[in-house]
C-alpha cells in the first residue's frame, strides 16, 4: 500500500488526524478574507463582460504575419472602441469589437482589410446584438436560482435543513470567489464562463455530500452514548474522507489546469481560458469549502440544539471524572489517538461506522489497544 493510501486508512480508521472543526474559526477568517478580496475586486474592477453580453462583431481573419499588438491598434482606429485581439492556432486573428452595428461593421471589416493588406472577402465578421447577451444572462440566473433552489430542498430531505443551509453557504462562496478572481485577473467573461460556473457548483456539491453522508452515519445515536460530541464525529468525517476528496479534486485540476496553462498560456488558445479559468478556480475553492467550511458550519449550527448541548456536558463531564480518578479518558481531544473503551455501552462509534477506531488506543498500552489482545 502507498503512502497516501496507509494515510487515508489511519484516517479513516480514526488513528490520525487535524482537528478541521476545532480551528474552524481560522478558516472561517480566512475565506471571510479571501471572499472581501473578492468582492472589493469585483466592485473596483468590476466584470469583462465578452462581445455576447455586450453586443458588437467579431471578425476572423486569415493567416497572418501581423502582430496581435499592431492589429488591436488597427481595428480601434477603424472602429473608434475597444477592441480585443487573439491569435489562434493556425495563425489566424480573432478582432472582437464591441458596440458596433451592420453599417458599422461593415466599414470596420473595410478599414481592416485595407490596414492588414488582406483581401475583405476573407475576413469572416459576425455580428452580435446586445438583446441576445441579455437573454444569455437571464437565462443564466434563472438556471442558478432553480439549481441552488433545488439542491437546498434535496439536501433538506435527504439530510437535514443545517446541512442545507451549510451547503448553500459554501456554494455561495465558491460563486464569490471564482467571479471575484475573474475581475481581478481581467479575463473575459463569456457564455462558456457561465457553463463553467454552473459545472463547478457541481463538483463542490459533490465533495460536500460526500461529508454530510458519512457524517449522518456516524452521528446516528449519537445522543445514546457519552465518548464523542458532534462536533468530534463531524471531524471524524471530515478525516475519513480528506484522502478522497484531496485525490478527486486533484485528478479533475489537472486536465483544467493544462487547458488554462499550456493551452491558454503557452499555445495561444485564449478562447479556452473564459471557460477553463472558471473551472480551476472553482474546483479549487469547492474541496476548500467542503473541508473548512461547509461541514464546520454545520456542526456549530447543530451544536446549538439543546439535545446536542447536553450530550457535551455529559461527555466532557464524564472524561472530567476519569481524570479525576486518574483513568484513561473515552473519546478523543485533539485527534492525537483514541482511548481504549471502558465499558460495552459506549464501546461501538455512533451509527457503527468504522468500529475499529474503538478499540485503537496509543502504542505501549494494554489490552484491546494492543494487536495480540493480551494484558499484562
Amino acid at each position: 500500500m502507498s503512502r497516501l493510501g496507509a494515510l487515508g486508512a489511519r484516517l479513516y480508521r480514526g488513528e490520525v488526524g487535524y482537528d478541521f472543526v476545532g480551528k474552524r474559526k481560522i478558516w472561517y477568517g480566512i475565506s471571510i478574507l479571501i471572499t472581501i478580496t473578492a468582492i472589493v475586486g469585483l466592485a473596483v474592477r468590476g466584470l469583462n463582460m465578452g462581445i455576447e453580453f455586450k453586443g458588437g462583431a467579431v471578425f476572423t481573419t486569415p493567416s497572418t504575419s501581423i502582430s496581435v499588438s499592431q492589429a488591436q491598434t488597427d481595428a480601434q482606429e477603424a472602429s473608434g472602441h475597444d477592441a480585443i485581439v487573439q491569435r489562434l492556432g493556425d495563425g489566424k486573428l480573432r478582432i472582437q469589437v464591441t458596440e458596433l452595428n451592420t453599417s458599422q461593421a461593415d466599414a470596420v471589416k473595410t478599414k481592416l482589410a485595407q490596414d492588414l493588406k488582406i483581401d475583405e472577402a476573407d475576413i469572416a465578421a459576425d455580428l452580435v446584438g446586445p438583446s441576445w447577451g441579455e437573454t444569455i444572462a437571464n437565462k443564466a440566473w434563472t438556471g442558478l436560482g432553480i439549481f441552488l433552489f433545488l439542491v437546498v430542498i434535496y439536501l433538506a430531505i435527504a439530510f437535514e435543513w443545517r446541512m442545507a443551509v451549510a451547503a448553500l453557504i459554501a456554494l455561495i462562496h465558491d460563486l464569490t470567489i471564482t467571479v471575484g478572481v475573474y475581475a481581478l485577473v481581467g479575463f473575459e467573461v463569456t457564455p462558456g464562463t457561465v457553463i463553467g460556473l454552473l459545472t463547478i457548483l457541481g463538483y463542490s456539491l459533490y465533495d460536500t455530500v460526500v461529508v454530510f453522508d458519512s457524517l449522518k452515519e456516524g452521528s446516528k445515536g449519537i445522543t445514546k452514548q457519552t465518548r464523542w460530541t458532534y462536533g468530534e464525529i463531524a471531524n471524524r468525517s471530515i478525516n475519513g474522507t480528506l484522502v478522497r476528496s484531496i485525490n478527486t479534486t486533484v485528478v479533475a485540476l489537472l486536465p483544467v489546469g493544462a487547458l488554462l496553462f499550456i493551452g491558454g498560456g503557452f499555445l495561444g488558445a485564449g478562447m479556452l481560458n473564459d471557460i477553463s479559468l472558471s473551472l480551476f478556480v472553482g474546483l479549487a475553492a469547492g474541496a476548500y469549502s467542503s473541508i473548512f467550511i461547509a461541514t464546520p458550519l454545520v456542526a456549530d449550527l447543530k451544536e446549538r440544539d439543546p439535545q446536542m448541548k447536553a450530550l457535551k456536558r455529559r461527555v466532557l463531564a464524564k472524561r472530567a471524572s476519569a481524570a479525576a480518578k486518574g483513568e484513561s479518558p473515552e473519546g478523543h481531544d485533539g485527534y492525537d489517538g483514541y482511548a481504549d473503551a471502558a465499558d460495552e455501552s459506549d464501546s461501538a462509534f455512533p451509527g457503527d461506522v468504522a468500529p475499529a477506531a474503538a478499540v485503537v488506543g496509543p502504542r505501549g498500552r494494554g489490552g484491546r489497544g494492543r494487536p495480540s489482545g493480551r494484558r499484562r
